[in-house]
């Protein structure tokens, strides 16, 4: 993966995360965690080599494809990626309206979700007056809200106390026990002690069990 010509962030890059799997990556700062998570979430092509998701080859699939793909995949971002003119409610409501559902169900969940997060009192709230834990915490809710077959997460406990950030894996824990792939990008060699999932390492652009 290249950003500029001659300048490869990843490189060699050979790892298969089994389905319904949970790894843990990690690595130094400039190794290139986010960069591979961009790219199993078609935030970014790949300008060499090869993506296979889901039973098919996502190294070229075209633009109309995207949507669908993209459906499949929760993430959640270091920046969080709330829109700000919308309520945490409504942010957190997205993936399920664009996925069609009913507006009942829709609400229902979002309840649910906001209650088991701790933001029932912000329903209504704007990004811009909530904290970073809770923007993150929103952002978690938002990437999870839809059960989706792939979870990517970047640095999702990085703004979280230590008993937030458990609590967060436990629900990790459940959505990967209900069918969901886990991959959880983070530098809390703690955190990692704690479970028992297998550990990828990025280190200079390559991938390192």
């Amino acid at each position: 993966m290249e950003y500029l010509p001659g300048q490869k962030i990843l490189t060699d890059v050979s790892m298969t995360l089994e389905r319904n799997s949970f790894h843990f990556l990690t690595g130094p700062s400039g190794t290139g965690k986010s960069t591979l998570l961009s790219l199993l979430s078609f935030q970014h092509r790949a300008t060499a080599g090869r993506i296979s998701m889901f039973g098919q080859d996502v190294t070229h699939v075209e633009r109309p494809d995207l949507p669908k793909l993209r459906r499949r995949v929760g993430i959640v971002l270091q920046d969080y990626r709330l829109l700000d003119h919308m309520t945490v409610a409504e942010n957190v409501a997205l993936p399920l309206k664009v996925a069609g559902e009913k507006q009942d169900v829709i609400d229902d969940k979002v309840q649910e979700l906001l209650e088991w997060v701790g933001l029932k009192e912000h329903h209504d709230s704007y990004p811009a007056i909530m904290s970073g834990g809770q923007k993150q915490r929103a952002a978690i809710a938002r990437a999870v809200i839809t059960k989706p077959d792939l979870l990517l997460a970047d640095e999702p406990t990085g703004n979280l106390d230590s008993e937030l950030a458990l609590r967060f894996m436990y629900l990790f824990e459940a959505l990967n026990q209900s069918g969901t792939t886990v991959l959880l990008a983070t530098h809390d060699e703690h955190l990692i002690s704690l479970f028992s999932y297998p550990v990828l390492r990025l280190k200079e652009g390559k991938v390192q069990k």
